[in-house]
């Protein structure tokens, strides 16, 4: 087994959270992620390797052991599974909500309903679990047009915002999963490069109370307002 880790992040906005969280846990990037067409990346500490791929992806390569360790939302986990995963950290970045959603004012009937998603394996197992037959229609974007062009009854998506569901007519409805970035390490990374991990993680974990403790007045007088 390689001495090196490999750490793979997740593209886009996920990417733009986590390298200033690696940064102040003292991970940097030998050169500019943004500018280079690499997907390997040297770092300040000669065993530590990025790999940047897509979110969807980083769950395969971590499993499969070609990462030792990942960068991941949980909505991503929770589509992929988590079988050979350990989840050891919460990065409270990203934050946002995995919802139902429809068009104001309508509502679909109880027993059964079709809904249009990329979230496949939640969405088939959220309605089950709420008794709810369900034909669940895989798309990957432009999720508010099919209820619009009756292609579905309702949708689950990301709910950030909400702006996009609003211009359309829509609005959020069921609470499905609070979503954050997450951690993930290969089962048997942990055991065989247990030595290298642990400081690694313990770099992390202190980077993000640091930034929870620094956030906190924000929040308390957001609370407050």
């Amino acid at each position: 087994m390689s001495k090196q880790l490999i750490l793979a992040l997740s593209k886009g906005r996920i990417l733009d959270e986590t390298l200033p969280l690696l940064a102040d846990a003292g991970i940097v990037p030998g050169e500019d992620l943004g500018k280079s067409r690499k997907l390997l990346f040297d770092t300040n500490l000669p065993d530590v390797k990025l790999v940047v791929i897509r979110a969807t992806d980083v769950p395969t390569y971590v499993q499969l052991g070609a990462a030792d360790l990942g960068v991941a939302g949980k909505d991503v986990l929770l589509e992929h599974g988590a079988e050979g995963l350990y989840e050891p950290l919460d990065l409270e970045i990203a934050r946002c909500k995995l919802m139902t959603a429809g068009i104001d004012g309508s509502r679909p009937a109880r027993a059964r309903r079709r809904v249009a998603t990329k979230f496949v394996n939640v969405a088939r197992r959220y309605y089950a679990e709420q008794g709810i037959q369900a034909e669940v229609i895989k798309l990957y974007g432009a999720m508010e047009l099919a209820p619009l062009m009756n292609l579905a009854d309702e949708i689950v998506d990301i709910v950030d915002t909400g702006n996009t569901l609003r211009a359309n007519g829509m609005s959020p409805r069921e609470l499905i999963a609070s979503i954050s970035t997450r951690l993930v390490v290969n089962q048997a990374s942990m055991t065989m490069k247990h030595a290298r991990i642990k400081p690694l993680l313990a770099r992390l974990e202190a980077a993000v109370q640091q930034r929870r403790a620094s956030e906190a007045p924000a929040r308390a007088e957001r609370g407050s307002a």
